[in-house]
C-alpha cells in the first residue's frame, strides 16, 4: 500500500501569461491540487491501494479536493475537515519562456492543521511518499517526519520527490528535513531543477552514483520534454520524451512519480516502470489544471503504442 501526507490545496491558474500574479486578470480554477494529492491520485489510477493524510476546510474548496481523490479510489478517511480553517490555496502564473511563479496560502489553513496520530502499522508492506514541497511548513514537516519514522521502523519503504519550491523552502529546517529524508529514500525522483540545488557541481551520472551510495535503490531524474533517466544501481537508461502539446506542466512531475512508484509496488522493473511513468508525465501536461492531466492506464498505453518516430 502507498500512503502520503502533506498539503491539500485548490489551485488557480492565470489565463494571462506573464502577469506575474501582480495585476488583476482572469483565472481558471479551483482545481484540486497539492503535490502529495496529485501523486496519490495518479498512483490510485494506476491500480495501487492508496491513502493520504491531510486537511481541508469544511468549505467548497475542500470538497473539490476530497471528492476528486475519493472518486479516483484514494482512501480519504485520514483527511480531516476543519470548521474555522479554510482550505489551502495556490495561485500560479506562467511566463512566455515557460517559467512560472506561485503564491501559496498554507500556514494557518486546514492544509497544515492535521496530525498523524491515528497512524497504525498495517498488516501489509507500506511505502510512504514524501514531496519536498510539504517541508517548508513547520507543522507539515513535523507530521511527515513522525510518519516517516513510524513507517521505516515498521519495515516500510520511503519514496522521495525533492520537488524543491523556492517559495516554500525558505529556512534551514526545511532543507535539513529534506536532506534527512533523501539519505533514507529507497526510491528517489529529483527533477533537473532539484539537482541544480542538491548537487550543483555534479553531472547527472555523478549525482545518481552519490544517491545510490547513500542508499537509494532506484533513482529517476525527471527531465521534462527531454524525458528521464532511470537507474537501478547497475545501469542508467535514458528514456526520451514524447511529443505532445503542452497546456499546463504543473503536476507532471507528481504524475510521473505516482506512476513509477505504483508500478514498482507491483513488481515491475525500474526500467519498465519509468517507461510508463515517462509517458504518463507527458500526458499530464496536455490539460489545464495540476491534477486534470493525470492519465488512465489505457491513455498511457495508447501513447506508448505510437511509433517511436512519431513520439
Amino acid at each position: 500500500m502507498i500512503i502520503t501526507a502533506g498539503e491539500l490545496l485548490v489551485e488557480f491558474v492565470s489565463l494571462e501569461r506573464s502577469c506575474g500574479l501582480a495585476r488583476p486578470t482572469n483565472y481558471f480554477g479551483p482545481y484540486p491540487s497539492g503535490a502529495p494529492a496529485i501523486f496519490i491520485d495518479q498512483a490510485s489510477r494506476m491500480g495501487a491501494r492508496t491513502a493520504i493524510y491531510g486537511g481541508v476546510g469544511a468549505d467548497g474548496f475542500g470538497s473539490v479536493v476530497r471528492d476528486r481523490l475519493e472518486r479516483d479510489g484514494v482512501d480519504v478517511s485520514h483527511v480531516a475537515r476543519f470548521v474555522g480553517r479554510p482550505t489551502g490555496t495556490a495561485f500560479v502564473s506562467y511566463f512566455e519562456d515557460g517559467s512560472r511563479v506561485f503564491i501559496f496560502h498554507l500556514d494557518g489553513t486546514a492544509a497544515d492543521g492535521f496530525d498523524v496520530d491515528d497512524f497504525v502499522v498495517a498488516d501489509e508492506p507500506l511505502t510512504l511518499h514524501v514531496s519536498g514541497s510539504s517541508l517548508g511548513n513547520a507543522r507539515l514537516r513535523q507530521s511527515i517526519a513522525t510518519l516517516a519514522e513510524r513507517v521505516l521502523q515498521s519495515g516500510g519503504r520511503l519514496s522521495v520527490d525533492p520537488n524543491i519550491r523556492p517559495e516554500l523552502m525558505r529556512n534551514e529546517e526545511a532543507w535539513a528535513a529534506l536532506r534527512a529524508l533523501i539519505v533514507r529514500a529507497h526510491v528517489l525522483m529529483p527533477s533537473e531543477a532539484d539537482l541544480k540545488m542538491l548537487a550543483p557541481a555534479s553531472d547527472y551520472h555523478d549525482a545518481i552514483a552519490r544517491f545510490h551510495e547513500a542508499g537509494a535503490e532506484v533513482v529517476a531524474i525527471k527531465m521534462g520534454a527531454a524525458g528521464c533517466l532511470v537507474s537501478d544501481g547497475s545501469t542508467v537508461q535514458h528514456l526520451p520524451g514524447h511529443r505532445v502539446e503542452e497546456v499546463d506542466p504543473t503536476g507532471a512531475g507528481d504524475c510521473f512519480c505516482g506512476t513509477l512508484v505504483a508500478l514498482l509496488e507491483r513488481g515491475q522493473s525500474p526500467q519498465e516502470a519509468a517507461r510508463v511513468a515517462n509517458a504518463a508525465g507527458a500526458l499530464a501536461v496536455t490539460r489545464r489544471g495540476p491534477m486534470e492531466g493525470n492519465p488512465t492506464p489505457d491513455e498511457i498505453d495508447a501513447l506508448l503504442r505510437v511509433a517511436p518516430e512519431e513520439r
